[in-house]
């Protein structure tokens, strides 16, 4: 009896959770089986159409029709996210704020229940003691901090972590000293772990990137790379060269030597260059396609070993200069200098011997040259590349005059390349001497002028005029170009314009520019050629 009691209950629940369809169903046959009950005992549950018209609907059935596919909520969606009352003694900013100054405060009863979700739980535990089974003596002797870890979290993220705390070598430490990361490098790999967030900065972006290397965390490490790629300049390529081939990122040492090549001198002449190795010193100067005069290189290198004689405590002197400059000397192209770069700046240096100062000027004026152990082959340099935006030009009688005004244009690139100048109309009623103030602009921001002289011969050609050195282009982003001319008023001028010129590699698109007040747009007018590397 009790457990049929049980059983009857049971089905009483579940009648009571069927939808009202299925109850009215359910209750209708149940009066038909009562009404001919006798029949279907006399017939013995045969399957004829009113035996089965009686039988109850497999309930089964009922079950399976009303079940509706949903989308799997997350904690967040089912908790969202409340403010804590103000009363409280930590709320979640807080938490972040004295994680990062490692003040572990003790946190409220229940704090759990201010985060809906495990990873801003997990990231209350960033640089925090409470529940810390280890902690880092991080930095060089003199400049130390002591870090919390949880050896689960980081095992998680790290499988250097994993091999260190649960590996078949693993060593029970409370603390574990690494010397070789600065604190503040360890902190943005720790807070990537816990927090699952990248917050990287230029002055420690270089530490952060060795960390993650040294501690195998490859998505930081892409980040540190995407950082230094899109940061990277003619000032801090020498430096970011040197560390992307300590740190084997060949993608990067790529994007250096075309910001080293295309800005050869600004890359030269930066602090930055002081800054590298030996054998990054070796590299550049035995650098084919360094684009840069041989005194500028012949002048960085100097440079170099002066810093190079502070950083050995040795006496600044031309001796230890050439000391340790040692073979990387002779990789220096000296006899392909001008001559009067030759005779003014190397030649009275006091770095070259004296033989060498007078085979070097035998080998400018002899017809039998001497032989040297410099090299005595130019660089090739970089061959420029030129993007004609006309399909054909013209002239007439009244056309083109300049008065002093703008002719300007905006373009953009999809990749990064290096304006070295434009290509520019001549007059068209003979040869004819033109002054011309070229300018790059990006946002108002002036990035390279350049005021220069240039002479045409009366043809249709279009004549180069250069900045002093290459501005870099970034991809996706307008620019505007625009020059200021002054001569023969009757110039050629472009017509049938491009909005989308294809150049080698490189996808130029232009438009017109608000800075164009003597009529050059996107169909006609001046400015028919960017000139560029990349």
């Amino acid at each position: 009896m009790v457990d049929d009691k049980e059983k009857n209950m049971k089905c009483l629940t579940f009648f009571l959770m069927l939808p009202e369809t299925v109850k009215n169903r359910s209750k209708k046959g149940s009066k038909k089986a009562n009404s001919s009950s006798s029949s279907n005992s006399s017939s013995g549950g045969g399957g004829s159409s009113s035996g089965g018209s009686s039988k109850l609907p497999p309930v089964c059935y009922e079950i399976i029709t009303l079940k509706t596919k949903k989308k799997k909520k997350m904690a967040a969606d089912i908790f969202p996210r409340k403010k804590p009352v103000s009363s409280s003694s930590t709320t979640v900013q807080q938490h972040h704020q004295h994680n990062l100054c490692n003040n572990n405060l003790i946190p409220a009863p229940n704090w759990q229940g201010l985060y809906p979700t495990i990873r801003e739980r997990n990231a209350v535990m960033f640089n925090n003691d409470l529940m810390a089974d280890v902690h880092f003596v991080v930095g060089p002797p003199g400049g130390t901090q002591r870090l919390p870890g949880h050896k689960y979290v980081l095992a998680v993220g790290s499988s250097v972590f994993h091999a260190m705390f649960y590996g078949e070598l693993a060593e029970d430490k409370d603390e574990i000293r690494i010397p070789d990361v600065e604190p503040a490098a360890f902190l943005a790999m720790l807070k990537y772990i816990y927090c699952d967030e990248i917050d990287l900065a230029a002055d420690t972006v270089l530490a952060t990137l060795y960390a993650a290397k040294k501690y195998i965390v490859p998505h930081l490490a892409r980040a540190c790379v995407n950082f230094l790629e899109t940061s990277l300049s003619a000032k801090n390529a020498c430096v970011l060269l040197s560390q992307s081939c300590l740190f084997e990122e060949p993608d990067l040492t790529q994007r250096c030597w075309e910001v080293i090549d295309a800005q050869a001198e600004l890359a030269l002449k930066s602090e930055g260059f002081c800054d590298i190795d030996f054998q990054t010193l070796e590299s550049i100067l035995r650098r084919e396609t360094l684009n840069a005069k041989e005194i500028v290189v012949f002048e960085a290198a100097l440079n170099w070993a002066e810093v190079e004689c502070q950083r050995q405590d040795l006496a600044l002197s031309i001796e230890n200069k050439r000391k340790v400059l040692g073979k990387a000397l002779y990789l220096i192209r000296i006899p392909t200098m001008a001559l009067d770069d030759f005779a003014n700046g190397a030649a009275q240096s006091g770095v070259l011997t004296l033989n060498e100062t007078n085979d070097i000027f035998l080998w400018y004026t002899a017809s039998k040259k001497p032989e040297l152990q410099f090299v005595s082959k130019a660089r090739k340099g970089l061959v420029p590349q030129r993007c004609h935006r006309f399909q054909s030009c013209a002239y007439r009688s009244n056309q083109w005059r300049y008065r002093g005004r703008c002719d300007s244009i905006q373009f953009a690139v999809d990749k990064r390349v290096f304006i070295a100048g434009f290509g520019l109309y001549g007059s068209s009623c003979g040869s004819a001497e033109y002054s011309a103030k070229i300018e790059l602009k990006r946002q108002g921001v002036v990035l390279g002028q350049n005021l220069s002289k240039y002479f045409s011969d009366g043809s249709s050609n279009t004549f180069p005029v250069w900045f002093e050195y290459p501005v870099q282009i970034e991809p996706d982003t307008f620019y505007t170009a625009s020059v200021v001319l002054d001569g023969n008023e009757l110039s050629y001028f472009g017509q049938e314009g491009m909005t989308e010129v294809q150049c080698g590699k490189v996808t130029v698109q232009f438009q017109c520019s608000s800075d164009s007040t003597n009529g050059t747009g996107v169909q006609g007018g001046q400015i028919p050629e960017l000139i560029f590397y990349a």
